[in-house]
């Protein structure tokens, strides 16, 4: 039985030990923090929890997938149930748009608030759609770095419709172009931030998103999106994968351009392969130094990070749901910012997740707990503090002209994250969220691949190598690992 040692217990290594125990493989898994997760972690603040960490839940089937694999009923681990709205949408002029998970209803209500026509948007989702059939295969379900990847007939088809694909536009573009409102090209624009890029930078292929969302649906897991991260660890554990918690891996050991282990404690443990489920710069600066690395991989630009606020709310807000978004006025504006200044605007969109809404216990009675995040650019030494005050400041305006409420008179406790303690606590290079950004047309193809191409029995999962960040890409990385290193011992 060959030996796999999983750096890491983020949600992409989780799934990773989970496939290759299920496929006969002895797998443990080194974890430097006390808890499994990675960011998706909770936080508790007295009587109040948060998810603190990825608030959207969407493609189920992907966990599933991994329960069948296991042979273990899902439903004695996990349970979830699909949201009926799947965003509630602010302007600043007080226009108001519920997302409905329905596509008719979603697009009746968005013909009475901005006035265009139903069949407009459903030509858009179908596009959307189009998009993601036609290019699944090739950027998200294999390595793009395999030459058998471009040799069956879903990527010699994907390369055919290069033209459909809209790589040669921006997002921005694509969305001026097909919609007629732009308070919905904003609201469109916003699926950039789902892998930390600017639409006015990130090409239009990114349109597919919007249809993951409304095909797929939005979910809330019974008990708070912690569950995923105990239910799949539970999994693991229940299949015979071993977890240390408060062991931080010092270094990758390579003898002869071979992986061959990891060193704890100044202990060696030696193994067939190595899965680094950590960001793919501190995996080489930190665990590999005497290694040449890839420095055009690691020299790309950071995606955005966040500045996200926990808030307990002595109050309850009927017009809120799960997810919602508050726009700024000039979002061009609030992305240059973050990717061409380095700083947070004055002026800025506001989420706001509220967990409470769909699990009461996460909140006293008449309460809510506040998740309250804005887009931030990674760290590269700005001033935080400043930067996190007026920050505070302008949130606090913004939603409190929003709901007609002084908001700070009703907070009753607070709790920050910044891309600092993201970076610290995460390992997350410069607390950027997605590892690399995707603001230009290759950027799928300059991820770093699942393997290393210059050290044998090396791997990597996770949201800072391909396929990208996000719960859902998360374990589609998992699945390509895992994938590569069962055909690698054939």
């Amino acid at each position: 039985m060959k030996n796999v040692v999983v750096i890491g217990a983020g949600i992409a290594g989780i799934a990773t030990a989970i496939r290759l125990q299920a496929a006969g493989y002895r797998v443990q898994v080194y974890e430097a923090n006390a808890t499994p997760g990675g960011k998706l972690s909770e936080l508790q603040l007295g009587l109040y929890r948060f998810d603190a960490g990825p608030s959207l839940f969407t493609m189920p089937h992907y966990i599933e997938e991994l329960f069948e694999l296991a042979g273990k009923p899902i439903n004695d681990y996990f349970s979830y149930k699909r949201k009926d709205i799947v965003c509630e949408y602010f302007f600043d002029d007080l226009t108001r748009f519920t997302a409905f998970s329905n596509l008719e209803a979603y697009c009746d209500q968005a013909e009475k608030t901005f006035g265009i026509a139903p069949s407009i948007l459903k030509k858009y989702f179908a596009n959307s759609q189009i998009k993601f059939e036609r290019t699944k295969s090739l950027f998200l379900e294999n390595s793009l770095h395999k030459v058998k990847t471009y040799l069956n007939k879903h990527t010699l088809q994907a390369l055919a419709s290069l033209s459909s694909l809209s790589l040669f536009s921006t997002l921005h573009t694509f969305n001026t172009e097909k919609l007629s409102n732009h308070k919905l090209v904003q609201l469109f624009d916003r699926y950039a931030t789902y892998n930390g890029s600017s639409p006015y930078q990130t090409p239009a292929i990114m349109s597919m998103i919007p249809h993951l969302e409304q095909h797929f649906g939005t979910y809330f897991p019974k008990g708070g999106m912690i569950r995923i991260t105990n239910s799949l660890y539970k999994l693991a554990m229940d299949l015979g994968v071993q977890f240390y918690f408060n062991k931080k891996v010092t270094q990758i050991s390579v003898v002869n351009k071979v992986a061959n282990g990891i060193t704890v404690d100044d202990t060696t443990i030696p193994a067939d392969m190595v899965v680094s489920n950590m960001d793919i710069m501190p995996t080489y600066r930190y665990l590999m130094p005497a290694q040449k690395a890839p420095e055009k991989i690691l020299k790309q630009e950071r995606s955005s990070s966040a500045i996200i606020f926990y808030w307990g709310i002595r109050h309850s807000f009927k017009q809120l749901n799960l997810h919602n978004i508050f726009f700024s006025n000039n979002y061009q504006a609030e992305f240059e910012s973050i990717f061409k200044l380095q700083t947070v605007a004055a002026d800025i969109t506001v989420y706001v997740n509220i967990s409470s809404k769909d699990e009461p216990a996460d909140a006293p009675e008449g309460c809510e707990n506040w998740f309250v995040m804005v887009n931030a650019p990674a760290n590269a030494g700005q001033n935080w503090d400043e930067i996190i005050q007026r920050t505070k400041e302008n949130i606090l305006s913004k939603l409190s002209k929003q709901l007609q409420i002084n908001l700070a008179d009703y907070i009753e406790c607070e709790s920050i994250l910044d891309p600092r303690s993201i970076e610290s606590r995460t390992q997350s290079a410069q607390g950027a969220l997605y590892g690399s950004a995707s603001n230009n047309r290759y950027a799928a193809f300059l991820r770093h691949p699942n393997f290393s191409n210059k050290i044998k029995n090396l791997y990597f999962c996770g949201g800072s190598v391909h396929p990208g960040g996000g719960i859902p890409l998360c374990l589609l990385s998992a699945k390509i690992t895992a994938n590569l290193i069962v055909k690698s011992s054939k």
